[in-house]
Protein backbone atom coordinates (compact mmCIF):
# COMPACT_ATOMS: atom_id res chain seq x y z
CA UNK A 1 0.00 0.00 0.00
CA UNK A 2 2.91 2.36 0.59
CA UNK A 3 4.43 1.50 -2.47
CA UNK A 4 1.30 2.28 -4.42
CA UNK A 5 1.34 5.61 -2.43
CA UNK A 6 4.72 6.88 -3.42
CA UNK A 7 4.21 5.24 -6.75
CA UNK A 8 0.86 7.68 -7.26
CA UNK A 9 3.13 10.70 -5.72
CA UNK A 10 5.77 10.06 -8.59
CA UNK A 11 3.30 9.70 -11.11
CA UNK A 12 2.09 13.49 -9.65
CA UNK A 13 5.70 14.75 -9.58
CA UNK A 14 6.18 13.63 -13.49
CA UNK A 15 2.93 15.62 -14.64
CA UNK A 16 3.71 18.37 -12.74
CA UNK A 17 7.57 18.57 -14.52
CA UNK A 18 5.72 17.66 -17.70
CA UNK A 19 3.21 20.44 -17.32
CA UNK A 20 5.81 22.92 -16.24
CA UNK A 21 8.01 22.03 -19.50
CA UNK A 22 4.66 22.48 -21.97
CA UNK A 23 3.38 25.44 -20.02
CA UNK A 24 6.76 27.13 -20.79
CA UNK A 25 6.95 26.61 -24.02
CA UNK A 26 3.42 27.47 -25.00
CA UNK A 27 4.03 30.59 -22.77
CA UNK A 28 7.35 30.99 -25.42
CA UNK A 29 4.64 30.24 -28.26
CA UNK A 30 1.98 32.89 -27.31
CA UNK A 31 4.00 35.45 -25.80
CA UNK A 32 3.91 37.71 -28.55
CA UNK A 33 0.49 37.21 -28.97
CA UNK A 34 0.23 37.98 -25.11
CA UNK A 35 1.81 41.57 -26.15
CA UNK A 36 -0.79 42.30 -28.87
CA UNK A 37 -3.57 41.54 -25.94
CA UNK A 38 -1.82 43.61 -23.71
CA UNK A 39 -1.82 46.57 -26.17
CA UNK A 40 -5.15 46.32 -27.53
CA UNK A 41 -7.12 45.87 -23.98
CA UNK A 42 -4.83 48.92 -22.31
CA UNK A 43 -6.66 50.92 -25.08
CA UNK A 44 -9.83 49.53 -25.29
CA UNK A 45 -10.00 49.79 -20.87
CA UNK A 46 -9.08 53.66 -20.96
CA UNK A 47 -11.41 56.42 -21.71
CA UNK A 48 -13.14 56.57 -18.27
CA UNK A 49 -13.64 59.06 -15.41
CA UNK A 50 -10.82 58.15 -13.19
CA UNK A 51 -12.96 57.04 -10.11
CA UNK A 52 -15.00 54.70 -12.65
CA UNK A 53 -11.73 53.01 -14.46
CA UNK A 54 -11.08 50.08 -11.97
CA UNK A 55 -14.97 49.50 -11.93
CA UNK A 56 -14.99 49.44 -15.83
CA UNK A 57 -11.62 46.95 -16.06
CA UNK A 58 -12.90 44.37 -13.49
CA UNK A 59 -15.97 44.41 -15.89
CA UNK A 60 -13.74 43.58 -18.95
CA UNK A 61 -12.00 41.62 -16.91
CA UNK A 62 -14.66 38.97 -15.61
CA UNK A 63 -15.95 39.03 -19.26
CA UNK A 64 -12.42 37.78 -20.12
CA UNK A 65 -12.68 34.80 -17.64
CA UNK A 66 -16.39 34.34 -19.22
CA UNK A 67 -14.86 34.04 -22.73
CA UNK A 68 -12.06 31.73 -21.41
CA UNK A 69 -14.61 29.34 -19.66
CA UNK A 70 -16.57 29.62 -22.89
CA UNK A 71 -13.46 29.10 -25.25
CA UNK A 72 -11.21 26.27 -23.10
CA UNK A 73 -13.85 23.48 -23.12
CA UNK A 74 -15.20 24.05 -27.04
CA UNK A 75 -11.93 24.12 -27.98
CA UNK A 76 -11.16 20.90 -26.84
CA UNK A 77 -14.00 19.68 -27.95
CA UNK A 78 -13.32 20.83 -31.76
CA UNK A 79 -10.18 19.99 -31.57
CA UNK A 80 -10.58 16.31 -30.62
CA UNK A 81 -13.28 15.79 -33.45
CA UNK A 82 -13.69 18.41 -35.73
CA UNK A 83 -10.05 20.11 -36.03
CA UNK A 84 -11.35 21.88 -39.36
CA UNK A 85 -13.52 24.08 -37.05
CA UNK A 86 -10.76 25.45 -35.23
CA UNK A 87 -9.35 26.67 -38.81
CA UNK A 88 -12.73 28.09 -39.39
CA UNK A 89 -13.22 30.06 -35.89
CA UNK A 90 -9.88 31.52 -36.59
CA UNK A 91 -10.38 33.03 -40.03
CA UNK A 92 -13.72 34.54 -38.90
CA UNK A 93 -11.92 36.07 -35.75
CA UNK A 94 -9.10 37.28 -38.20
CA UNK A 95 -11.84 38.61 -40.46
CA UNK A 96 -13.05 40.65 -37.46
CA UNK A 97 -9.73 41.77 -35.77
CA UNK A 98 -8.71 43.09 -39.25
CA UNK A 99 -11.62 45.37 -39.64
CA UNK A 100 -11.28 46.32 -36.35
CA UNK A 101 -7.93 47.64 -37.00
CA UNK A 102 -8.69 49.72 -40.07
CA UNK A 103 -11.91 50.80 -38.74
CA UNK A 104 -9.62 52.78 -36.23
CA UNK A 105 -6.97 53.91 -38.99
CA UNK A 106 -10.39 55.09 -41.19
CA UNK A 107 -11.60 56.91 -38.19
CA UNK A 108 -8.19 58.71 -38.12
CA UNK A 109 -7.99 60.05 -41.78
CA UNK A 110 -11.69 60.56 -42.13
CA UNK A 111 -13.80 62.89 -40.46
CA UNK A 112 -16.91 60.84 -38.84
CA UNK A 113 -19.88 62.17 -38.47
CA UNK A 114 -21.21 59.88 -35.88
CA UNK A 115 -18.31 59.59 -33.71
CA UNK A 116 -19.38 60.10 -29.94
CA UNK A 117 -17.26 63.48 -28.96
CA UNK A 118 -16.17 61.82 -24.93
CA UNK A 119 -12.87 63.76 -25.35
CA UNK A 120 -14.63 65.76 -21.92
CA UNK A 121 -16.20 62.85 -19.97
CA UNK A 122 -17.28 65.30 -17.49
CA UNK A 123 -19.65 66.89 -19.69
CA UNK A 124 -21.55 63.61 -20.52
CA UNK A 125 -24.80 62.98 -18.75
CA UNK A 126 -25.41 59.75 -16.47
CA UNK A 127 -26.96 58.36 -19.42
CA UNK A 128 -24.34 58.89 -21.71
CA UNK A 129 -22.04 57.78 -19.69
CA UNK A 130 -23.49 54.46 -19.02
CA UNK A 131 -23.88 54.19 -22.89
CA UNK A 132 -20.30 54.82 -23.33
CA UNK A 133 -19.46 52.41 -20.54
CA UNK A 134 -20.98 49.76 -21.28
CA UNK A 135 -20.20 50.31 -25.19
CA UNK A 136 -16.49 49.95 -24.66
CA UNK A 137 -16.89 47.14 -22.23
CA UNK A 138 -18.71 45.10 -24.96
CA UNK A 139 -16.12 45.87 -27.30
CA UNK A 140 -13.19 45.31 -25.16
CA UNK A 141 -14.89 41.88 -24.23
CA UNK A 142 -15.50 40.84 -27.92
CA UNK A 143 -12.09 41.69 -28.90
CA UNK A 144 -10.86 39.49 -25.87
CA UNK A 145 -12.94 36.47 -27.03
CA UNK A 146 -11.28 36.80 -30.36
CA UNK A 147 -7.84 37.06 -29.03
CA UNK A 148 -8.47 34.44 -26.42
CA UNK A 149 -9.28 32.09 -28.85
CA UNK A 150 -6.05 32.24 -30.60
CA UNK A 151 -3.94 32.28 -27.68
CA UNK A 152 -5.66 29.28 -26.53
CA UNK A 153 -5.28 27.66 -30.19
CA UNK A 154 -1.46 28.31 -30.41
CA UNK A 155 -1.10 27.33 -26.77
CA UNK A 156 -2.72 23.78 -28.13
CA UNK A 157 -1.16 23.21 -30.95
CA UNK A 158 1.80 23.22 -28.90
CA UNK A 159 0.45 20.14 -26.81
CA UNK A 160 -1.54 18.56 -29.37
CA UNK A 161 1.14 15.40 -28.96
CA UNK A 162 0.92 15.46 -25.36
CA UNK A 163 -2.00 13.37 -23.22
CA UNK A 164 -5.47 14.93 -23.08
CA UNK A 165 -4.94 15.59 -19.23
CA UNK A 166 -1.46 17.89 -19.92
CA UNK A 167 -3.41 19.27 -22.57
CA UNK A 168 -6.09 20.31 -20.56
CA UNK A 169 -3.99 21.93 -17.47
CA UNK A 170 -1.23 23.09 -19.88
CA UNK A 171 -3.65 25.25 -21.92
CA UNK A 172 -6.05 26.82 -18.42
CA UNK A 173 -2.27 27.61 -17.26
CA UNK A 174 -1.78 29.57 -20.12
CA UNK A 175 -5.50 31.23 -20.19
CA UNK A 176 -5.07 32.18 -16.67
CA UNK A 177 -2.29 33.61 -16.76
CA UNK A 178 -3.12 35.52 -19.98
CA UNK A 179 -5.99 36.79 -18.16
CA UNK A 180 -4.38 37.92 -14.53
CA UNK A 181 -1.24 39.16 -16.67
CA UNK A 182 -2.75 41.07 -19.18
CA UNK A 183 -5.22 42.86 -16.76
CA UNK A 184 -2.58 43.23 -14.00
CA UNK A 185 -0.87 45.50 -16.18
CA UNK A 186 -3.54 47.25 -17.43
CA UNK A 187 -4.70 47.93 -14.47
CA UNK A 188 -1.02 49.60 -13.65
CA UNK A 189 -1.15 51.61 -16.08
CA UNK A 190 -4.53 53.06 -15.92
CA UNK A 191 -4.18 54.12 -12.45
CA UNK A 192 -0.55 55.76 -13.29
CA UNK A 193 -2.08 58.91 -12.31
CA UNK A 194 -3.39 58.68 -9.29
CA UNK A 195 -0.19 56.80 -8.46
CA UNK A 196 1.36 59.74 -9.35
CA UNK A 197 -0.67 62.38 -7.37
CA UNK A 198 -0.48 60.16 -4.45
CA UNK A 199 3.59 60.58 -4.93
CA UNK A 200 3.40 64.47 -5.47
CA UNK A 201 0.93 65.36 -1.79
CA UNK A 202 3.95 62.81 -0.02
CA UNK A 203 5.77 65.74 1.16
CA UNK A 204 5.45 69.38 1.26
CA UNK A 205 8.85 69.81 -0.38
CA UNK A 206 9.41 71.10 -4.09
CA UNK A 207 11.21 69.58 -6.49
CA UNK A 208 11.70 66.16 -4.22
CA UNK A 209 12.63 62.74 -5.99
CA UNK A 210 8.96 61.77 -5.59
CA UNK A 211 7.55 65.18 -7.23
CA UNK A 212 9.80 64.38 -10.18
CA UNK A 213 8.27 61.01 -10.32
CA UNK A 214 4.54 61.91 -9.57
CA UNK A 215 4.96 64.71 -12.49
CA UNK A 216 6.45 61.98 -14.72
CA UNK A 217 3.99 59.82 -14.15
CA UNK A 218 0.52 62.14 -14.02
CA UNK A 219 2.23 63.67 -17.60
CA UNK A 220 3.12 60.15 -19.08
CA UNK A 221 -0.40 58.71 -19.07
CA UNK A 222 -1.87 60.96 -21.98
CA UNK A 223 1.14 59.42 -24.02
CA UNK A 224 1.22 56.11 -23.34
CA UNK A 225 -2.51 56.04 -23.83
CA UNK A 226 -2.16 57.52 -27.28
CA UNK A 227 0.90 54.82 -27.92
CA UNK A 228 -1.13 52.51 -26.87
CA UNK A 229 -4.06 53.28 -29.32
CA UNK A 230 -1.75 53.44 -31.82
CA UNK A 231 0.27 50.02 -30.86
CA UNK A 232 -3.38 47.92 -30.12
CA UNK A 233 -4.87 49.05 -33.47
CA UNK A 234 -1.23 47.96 -35.38
CA UNK A 235 -1.71 44.67 -32.94
CA UNK A 236 -5.56 44.18 -34.27
CA UNK A 237 -3.77 44.05 -37.83
CA UNK A 238 -0.52 41.70 -37.62
CA UNK A 239 -2.76 39.00 -35.17
CA UNK A 240 -5.68 39.52 -38.49
CA UNK A 241 -2.40 38.98 -40.73
CA UNK A 242 -0.84 36.58 -38.78
CA UNK A 243 -3.95 34.53 -38.67
CA UNK A 244 -4.14 34.77 -42.46
CA UNK A 245 -0.29 33.54 -43.00
CA UNK A 246 -0.42 31.04 -40.79
CA UNK A 247 -3.57 28.84 -41.87
CA UNK A 248 -3.94 29.68 -45.68
CA UNK A 249 -1.87 28.57 -47.82
CA UNK A 250 -1.75 30.23 -50.80
CA UNK A 251 -1.48 33.83 -48.67
CA UNK A 252 1.71 32.33 -47.38
CA UNK A 253 3.26 31.95 -50.52
CA UNK A 254 2.44 35.29 -51.32
CA UNK A 255 4.47 36.97 -48.53
CA UNK A 256 6.75 34.68 -47.29
CA UNK A 257 9.81 36.30 -49.25
CA UNK A 258 8.84 38.83 -46.77
CA UNK A 259 9.77 39.53 -43.21
CA UNK A 260 7.31 38.03 -41.24
CA UNK A 261 6.27 41.36 -39.58
CA UNK A 262 6.07 42.84 -43.07
CA UNK A 263 4.32 40.26 -44.77
CA UNK A 264 1.35 39.98 -41.69
CA UNK A 265 0.72 43.13 -41.37
CA UNK A 266 0.40 43.69 -45.20
CA UNK A 267 -2.13 40.71 -45.26
CA UNK A 268 -4.25 42.40 -42.06
CA UNK A 269 -4.26 45.74 -43.68
CA UNK A 270 -5.94 44.13 -46.90
CA UNK A 271 -7.75 42.30 -45.06
CA UNK A 272 -9.29 44.86 -42.75
CA UNK A 273 -9.97 47.58 -45.97
CA UNK A 274 -11.87 44.79 -47.65
CA UNK A 275 -13.69 43.91 -44.67
CA UNK A 276 -14.60 47.22 -43.99
CA UNK A 277 -17.08 48.38 -46.93
CA UNK A 278 -18.92 45.36 -47.38
CA UNK A 279 -19.35 45.62 -43.27
CA UNK A 280 -20.60 49.44 -43.71
CA UNK A 281 -22.71 48.26 -46.45
CA UNK A 282 -24.21 45.22 -44.25
CA UNK A 283 -25.08 48.10 -41.34
CA UNK A 284 -26.95 49.75 -43.62
CA UNK A 285 -29.36 47.57 -44.98
CA UNK A 286 -29.84 45.94 -41.25
CA UNK A 287 -30.50 49.43 -40.33
CA UNK A 288 -32.71 50.32 -43.65
CA UNK A 289 -34.34 47.05 -42.99
CA UNK A 290 -35.41 48.17 -38.87
CA UNK A 291 -36.49 51.21 -39.88
CA UNK A 292 -39.19 50.19 -42.31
Amino acid sequence: MASGFFALLDDIATLMDDVAVMSKVAGKKTAGLLGDDLAVNAEKASGFLSKREIPVLWEITKGSFINKLIILPVAFLLSAFVPVAIKIILIIGGLYLGYEGAHKIYEWIVPHKEKEDVHDLQDLSKEEMLKHEKDKIKSAILVDFILSVEIVIIALSTVEQAELLNQIIVVSIIAIVATVGVYGIVALIVRMDEFGVKLINMNEQENSFSDKMGHFLVNSLPWIIKSLSIIGTIALILVSGGIFVHNLHFIHELVHSLPSIVGEFLVGLVVGFVILPIVGLLKKAWKAVFKN
